[in-house]
């Protein structure tokens, strides 16, 4: 392991086969969130699809819309938790790099299925199944990233994969786009399989199984770090590889996997329960826009579909520069003042994006501003927990910080989902109804900035063995 004290820039510690390994987590990771992203662009157009929704739907049906959108989200959520929760404790038990193929071959083929669903309960269940791997692979990814890296150049690789995982988002809005274009000018009506008419959502699902391929490469030639070979060798440290009841048993490990939680649960609300819905409420604000223009309803659902991504692609841009930016902010400042200041930057910028959003032109400035604060956080998530957990319980604890969370954080899209129709016009309000369930719901960055006095500072400091 290199010194702390090197001078040389971080990337010049890198050999070929670091480089190999973080490209490996990082498309893994990349195609992990296009799946993601891909699943919030086609919500609205899956459930009025799947719900019967005409293409002038009442006020309530649209409320509807948006409730059915947070049950599916919350859904996926559950998954994603139990799937961070078993595939971690196996990360820990059979390897890091055997345990990554299993899991993007889970996240690829069952978003295949999701393009099949006939109704709401088969798309959930898909969803649910897709979750399972998009879990899993996180806290592998970044614990084989973590265990390789020399010490000095492990944040910045962390930062990095972190911040391409904007690349797959933006990649799937580009998707969305095309797509979306494609049905606007009625080239893709004709296509069915099934019986099923593949529309646009349905496509962008196909798409979402290429990942798979992945899964050769890391076949092939990825091998399992030799740190954690050392503890499967080490005859007292390989009976307590993965435990819970040494995660938990061990006042240090307990400390940091609650912090680690809490920490997680703030962001993870703040992103699935209101910064990824920002699509829906584009669609609701600009929809009677399109219609005033006398535009068809497939022209007018072409047009959404396009500003949708558009909207996407700002919030990813701004993403990308936010996570690579908390690494070098934690250089400087140490992860807790970097917490501190994403934190509080997430929450204003959300507020302020969900209540004035209301121009085409302000997805070029809001969107990315907001972007940039919330997915600032998920960097410090990738640097931060595995530091905070020893070799035989690194992918164990990470996931566990990582998806726990989201059991709880299921319940975020459900409350924005209630809240919205709770703010319905029908019962008096006068905005937008997603506009005050986003501002209520932007309290829950507040959890986040009061875990951090309780969070120990790891920088410059080696990872746990």
């Amino acid at each position: 392991m290199s010194s702390m004290s090197d001078n040389r820039p971080w990337y010049k510690e890198l050999n070929r086969y670091h480089w190999f390994v973080l490209t490996v987590a990082a498309l893994g990771w990349l195609f992990d969130t296009m799946d993601q992203q891909l699943f919030t662009l086609a919500r609205v157009p899956a459930m009025k699809e799947l719900l019967n929704i005409g293409a002038n739907p009442t006020a309530l049906e649209k409320a509807q819309v948006s409730e059915y959108g947070g049950y599916a989200t919350a859904i996926f959520l559950i998954g994603w938790a139990s799937g961070g929760l078993i595939f971690g404790i196996m990360g820990d038990r059979f390897g890091r790099a055997k345990v990554m193929l299993w899991t993007i071959l889970i996240y690829s083929l069952c978003t295949g299925l999701s393009a099949l669903s006939v109704g709401f309960w088969d798309f959930a269940f898909y969803r649910f199944l897709t979750g399972l791997g998009v879990g899993g692979e996180f806290a592998v990814g970044v614990s084989l990233v973590a265990e390789v890296m020399p010490d000095r150049a492990r944040p910045y690789a962390l930062g990095l994969l972190q911040a391409l995982s904007a690349v797959g988002n933006i990649t799937a809005a580009l998707i969305n786009i095309g797509f979306g274009q494609l049905q606007e000018t009625g080239l893709i009506g004709g296509l069915s399989i099934f019986g099923i008419q593949l529309t646009a959502w349905r496509l962008m699902f196909v798409v979402g199984t290429v990942p798979a391929l992945l899964a050769v490469a890391i076949r092939r030639k990825l091998k399992e770090p030799e740190r954690w070979q050392s503890a499967v060798k080490d005859g007292v440290a390989s009976k307590h590889l993965g435990s819970y009841a040494e995660l938990f048993s061990d006042p240090r490990w307990r400390r940091n996997t609650l912090v680690g939680l809490s920490l997680a649960f703030s962001g993870v609300v703040g992103l699935w329960g209101i910064g990824f819905f920002a699509p829906d409420l584009v669609r609701k604000v600009f929809t009677l826009r399109f219609q005033e223009q006398g535009l068809t309803p497939e022209q007018v659902e072409g047009k959404l579909f396009l500003w949708t991504g558009i909207n996407s692609i700002m919030q990813n841009v701004g993403g990308f520069f936010g996570i690579y930016a908390f690494s070098l902010i934690t250089f400087r400042l140490g992860r807790r003042k970097a917490f501190g200041l994403s934190f509080v930057a997430a929450l204003a910028s959300t507020a302020f994006f969900f209540w004035n959003i209301n121009q085409l032109s302000d997805m070029f400035w809001m969107t990315p501003l907001m972007g940039f604060c919330q997915l600032s956080l998920f960097g410090g998530y990738a640097i931060y927990f595995p530091e905070l957990f020893p070799t035989r319980l690194r992918s164990t604890g990470v996931s566990f910080c990582y998806n726990v969370g989201r059991f709880v954080a299921a319940l975020g899209p459900y409350a924005l989902g209630k809240l919205t129709l709770m703010f319905s016009t029908e019962r008096g309000f006068t905005q937008e109804p997603m506009r005050y369930a986003g501002v209520v719901m932007c309290s829950v960055f507040l959890l986040g900035l009061f875990t951090l006095p309780f969070a120990p500072e790891t920088q410059n400091k080696p990872l746990p063995e």
